[in-house]
């Protein structure tokens, strides 16, 4: 067989048969759900604020949403809803006011566990999060160490709000896979 009918040959049978598939067991083998319970303490009042304002629009003002403010927030995740209770993590990232008619808090969030069986992990929350629904879901798009890989999403449920302040505590129900 003369070298260019070889190489046609060659050619067509590259396009033709499927690459070998390599499976091994390793870091991704298995995957594992995980329920989270915990209470997120949003404090933007007083002397000692866990989220303070970093931007905000020169429309914030006249937004009835707020629409266009920007906070930094380092809040703690604690096991209960009062303030005494065992710390588990720190929420540390961004949240901003995203909605113009519907008040909205767009959230770039890293849940940090800092003891407790996920000491060193975190997970990723990057969502919409309507704050003044009831209930809301936010998306858990990744995490570190115990959740690398992690995907899922997180049920935030209001449990206390000052109207006045804008302090809150949030009750939060994580399910991911990882």
């Amino acid at each position: 067989m003369d070298r260019p009918v070889a190489l046609a040959l060659l050619f067509l049978l590259l396009t033709l048969v499927p690459p070998p598939v390599h499976s091994r067991p390793g870091l991704f083998a298995t995957e594992t759900e995980t329920h989270l319970h915990f209470y997120f303490h949003d404090t933007v009042s007083g002397s000692n604020p866990s989220a303070v304002q970093i931007a905000r629009a020169d429309s914030t003002g006249q937004s009835s949403t707020s629409f266009g403010v920007l906070l930094m927030a380092d809040d703690p995740l604690t096991e209960g809803p009062d303030a005494g209770s065992t710390e588990v993590g720190r929420a540390q990232g961004l949240y901003g006011s995203a909605g113009q008619k519907d008040f909205g808090l767009i959230m770039a969030l890293s849940f940090r566990f800092t003891s407790g069986p996920y000491k060193g992990s975190s997970l990723s929350v990057m969502s919409l999060n309507p704050a003044m629904q009831t209930v809301r879901e936010l998306a858990v798009v990744g995490g570190t160490g115990a959740f690398r890989m992690a995907r899922g999403f997180a049920v935030a449920k209001t449990y206390f709000l000052d109207t006045k302040t804008g302090d809150a505590i949030v009750e939060y129900n994580v399910t991911v896979v990882h």
